[in-house]
């Protein structure tokens, strides 16, 4: 917490349990809890009653995301699956060992990289294939349209599966990680190894640049309003404004939860400016972007966390560590 600051808890209202491995990702299915394990098992439901879904039998999960009816994992094993709040598992691709790298996935469009290639199925099923340059960490769809973004070095590129020609490239040097569109669609920002963020404003390919920060940035989180984007990598959440045409150009950015330890997850509310803040020591902060008030949502120890999600409603808060530690965070009304 900030020091000398006065901070109110819900650490009380939190359910607590052991998830029995890292949680690689967190996210409410069909409005149930899950948990996406780096053992290739998936957790989906209350604490006290989850079912236990084996998604990469002996193999390691190493990515996963959700769009809030279907949890898609990738793993090790070079398998892409889709799972579902009813126990039901899909198998989207199978890359025969090559490791999953990236995902993205919007309704029934789903995308996936392994190495260089880079692969989109469509509402039908029909899968398009593109070759970056380099090896595709990062992967997003566009919010409107058939439109993929995939990272690689020294930039990103802008690809329509269903469109014959060549995709538009964003340069900017550097290795480029993960990768997200602004909610309007008027911005994409990159994370770099570099420890820093880079951004382009889509209808001009304008180049942003948003850096200082000690640590990577690797968790990424945009507001419910697509105005703010709170980030990872410094002993703060740094949140970015966006309101106005050139984003973040010229304008510093906002500094919630200053403590002594790096901020490793974001998440904003779904419904109001707050921004769920985790550490590398463990602890988990609420924090209101409008005036800076911090409130204690779990006290540190145990690792960093590793994993963060709101439901829709914005009611529960779902939290994940490094070390297997995990819990429910319910909102008293």
């Amino acid at each position: 917490m900030t020091e000398g600051q006065e901070t109110s808890s819900l650490i009380q209202h939190a359910r607590l349990f052991d998830a029995g491995a890292h949680v690689v990702a967190a996210a409410f299915v069909g409005g149930a809890p899950a948990l996406a394990l780096a053992d290739g098992v998936v957790l989906i439901g209350e604490p006290d009653s989850q079912k236990r879904l084996v998604v990469h039998p002996d193999a390691a999960m190493l990515t996963a995301i959700s769009d809030g009816k279907t949890l898609l994992t990738g793993g090790d094993d070079g398998r892409v699956v889709a799972a579902r709040a009813d126990g039901g598992l899909e198998e989207i691709a199978d890359e025969k060992g090559k490791w999953i790298d990236a995902l993205a996935l919007r309704g029934k469009a789903y995308a996936w990289s392994a190495g260089k290639q880079v692969r989109a199925r469509d509402e039908t099923g029909a899968v398009k294939t593109w070759s970056a340059p380099t090896t595709a960490r990062g992967l997003s769809f566009q919010p409107k349209g058939f439109r993929l973004a995939a990272t690689h070095y020294n930039g990103a590129t802008l690809w329509f599966p269903k469109v014959d020609g060549t995709p538009q490239t964003l340069e900017w040097k550097g290795a480029h990680l993960d990768v997200t569109f602004s909610p309007d669609g008027r911005f994409l920002v990159t994370s770099m190894q570099e420890n820093a963020l880079h951004g382009w404003r889509i209808q001009d390919s304008r180049n942003m640049r948003m850096t200082g920060y000690p640590g990577k940035t690797r968790s990424l989180s945009w507001s419910h309003d697509g105005q703010w984007l709170a980030t990872s990598g410094a002993d703060a959440a740094v949140v970015w404004p966006f309101k106005d045409k050139d984003g973040p150009m010229g304008k510093a950015p906002r500094e919630c939860g200053v403590r002594q330890a790096r901020v490793t997850q974001v998440a904003f509310h779904p419904k109001a400016l707050v921004v769920a803040i985790g550490y590398s020591d463990g602890l988990i902060l609420l924090v209101r972007l409008a005036d800076g008030a911090e409130i204690l949502a779990r006290d540190p120890g145990g690792g960093l966390v590793s994993a963060l999600a709101w439901d829709a409603s914005g009611a529960r808060l779902l939290f994940g560590l490094e070390s297997g530690a995990a819990g429910l965070l319910s909102l008293p009304a």
